[in-house]
This record gives C-alpha cells, structure tokens and sequence, in this order.
C-alpha cells in the first residue's frame, strides 16, 4: 500500500467500523419480513445520511447505512482510458463471481464501479472487524491489480510494436 493511500483507507476503516452497528430489524409494512433497509428505503427514519469520502473526483466511497444494513459502493481510480477498460473488464469479472463473495452486489450503485452489501446477518455470522479488512484489503487489491495489468498491458505492446519495426529495419 502507498503512503498517500495511507489517509484515505485509515478514513474508511474508521468510518465502516463505526457505522457496522447493525441490528435485526423487521419490516414495518410487511410483516415477517426482513430486507435490508438501505436498498428497499421503505422508512425515512431507518435510514441514515450517506457518506462519502473522496480522495479525488474520481476515487471515492459511498457509505450508505440503515438499521439493519450497509451499502458500500467503491469507485476505482481510472487515470486514462486503458485504466477505464481495465477496470471495467475486472470488475465486470468479479461481479460475475459474486456469490462467493459473499457481500458483494452484482449491480453496483449507478456512479461507482462496485458495491457490497453488509446485512445484519453477516455481522452476526462473521467477525465485524474481518469484514471492514476485507473491504479495505479488496480496495487495496484492486488497485494493485488494475496497475500490474496496465504495466503488463504496456509491456506486451512494447514487445508487439518492437516485433512489428524489425520488419522495415
């Protein structure tokens, strides 16, 4: 992890640790029911503010938080094109593969490149300290991927060119 990031992630952890007091909460217009308050917004009152932290125009989280759930949508640093399609392609990748990542959405909010969804279930289930590293390691991770996927990208494109001009030497 780089030192710039340093900031940035610390900011994230802090905020998801202190927003990850979720609790079973049943529906109040149907009864028997219990989905997640940040995706159906059936109740004003169950709903908190959302937050977002940005490290820059492109790179920020949206944190959305209810009484029984939490909607962390994440969008990746794209710096020029070939960032954009390799994002996209990876992400696209690992939607597909959702349901062995257990909190993370198929569809992300409309503005962001991918969202998990944390349920009072899964705080139940799982260690609430493991699932905010988990997000903060997967933030890290991507990153890191889409960067040696541009180098390597780069790499093989400077072997192809200089393939290609041995030909008119």
């Amino acid at each position: 992890m780089s030192t710039a990031q340093v900031p940035y992630l610390n900011c994230i952890r802090n905020t998801l640790t202190a927003s990850m007091c979720l609790q079973n909460f049943g529906s109040q217009i149907v009864e028997r029911h219990n989905k997640p308050e940040v995706e159906v917004k059936t109740s004003k009152e169950l709903v908190l503010n959302p937050v977002i932290i940005a490290r820059n125009k492109n790179e920020r989280v949206l944190i959305e938080t209810s009484i029984n759930s939490i909607r962390i949508s994440v969008s990746i640093k794209k710096s020029d094109e070939v960032d954009v399609i390799l994002a996209k392609k990876f992400v696209r990748f690992l939607q597909q593969r959702a349901e062995n990542f257990i909190i993370l959405r198929r569809k992300p909010v409309e503005g962001y490149d991918i969202s998990f969804l944390v349920t009072n279930f899964h705080t139940e289930n799982m260690f609430k300290h493991k699932l905010v590293d988990f997000i903060i390691q997967f933030m890290e991770d991507i990153d890191r991927e889409i960067s040696d996927l541009k180098l390597t990208l780069n790499a093989r494109g400077r072997i192809v060119a200089s393939e290609y001009l041995k030909n008119f030497a």
